[in-house]
């Protein structure tokens, strides 16, 4: 976990927010609440869209693009949000604002409200990795024995096999991808992963997830649940991630 500092307490305007681009690529959002302060991801998780350009009444923050809206005190989805925002812990000391950065698991949809214990468990198994841009991370033809979580940059993929027209599409932080990883009978890739800037990354062994996931089952059935939607969204057409 590392502590970035990000601007003085006094550049947030009471009940008001901003934002700040801090290393590796990442936009984070400040905004006030009374006493209080908060830190959220800076770009909408459903489309490129800066939060502070939206608006915000001091308890709630509203997406200016599709007005998907969020509980600023916890980053929980309100009304037509489908998603949550990612939430950094906040430290104020002598008037500046700290955030402290926890590891990109938390932040992905695939493994939120599993157990803490089975989320430590696949912390320990991750391996984070950075790679520059232009960097393929696997091709058509490779093997599936890892799935990877974007901690920051862009990846995007190109899908497609047996002669048909490549499609693509380009995923952000906290996305889950190569999950055929967790897949039985895939054992080859049939999409091109490629970093389109700098980017890092958690790997973690396809197989030695299973173990875990196995060993809690309940945890498992809610990452199962969730895999299948993400199969749905992603592939209505054949392919895969």
């Amino acid at each position: 976990m590392s502590k970035i500092r990000i601007c003085n307490s006094a550049e947030i305007p009471t009940n008001g927010m901003k934002d700040y681009d801090i290393e590796g690529g990442l936009k984070v959002l400040i905004a006030n609440a009374g006493d209080c302060y908060y830190a959220y991801q800076g770009i909408c998780p459903h489309q490129e869209v800066c939060l502070a350009e939206g608006y915000y009444d001091g308890a709630v923050l509203t997406c200016h693009q599709h007005l998907w809206q969020w509980d600023i005190t916890t980053g929980k989805a309100l009304g037509l949000a489908e998603a949550p925002l990612e939430k950094y812990e906040v430290k104020v000391e002598d008037g500046e604002i700290f955030v402290l950065q926890s590891s990109a698991l938390k932040a992905a949809q695939l493994f939120m409200d599993i157990s803490d214990d089975t989320l430590q468990r696949l912390d320990q198994l991750a391996c984070r990795e950075e790679y520059e841009s232009g960097s393929t991370l696997y091709n058509i033809g490779d093997p599936t024995d890892d799935l990877y979580i974007l901690e920051s940059g862009r990846v995007e993929f190109l899908i497609g096999r047996d002669g048909t027209s490549p499609a693509g599409f380009v995923l952000r932080k906290g996305e889950v991808f190569g999950w055929a990883a967790l897949l039985e009978h895939q054992p080859r890739r049939i999409a091109k992963a490629t970093c389109l800037e700098k980017s890092a990354l958690l790997r973690l062994n396809g197989e030695e997830t299973l173990k875990v996931l196995e060993s809690d089952p309940a945890s498992g059935y809610l990452v199962m649940r969730k895999l299948s939607t993400l199969i749905t969204r992603h592939l209505g057409s054949p392919g895969e991630k």
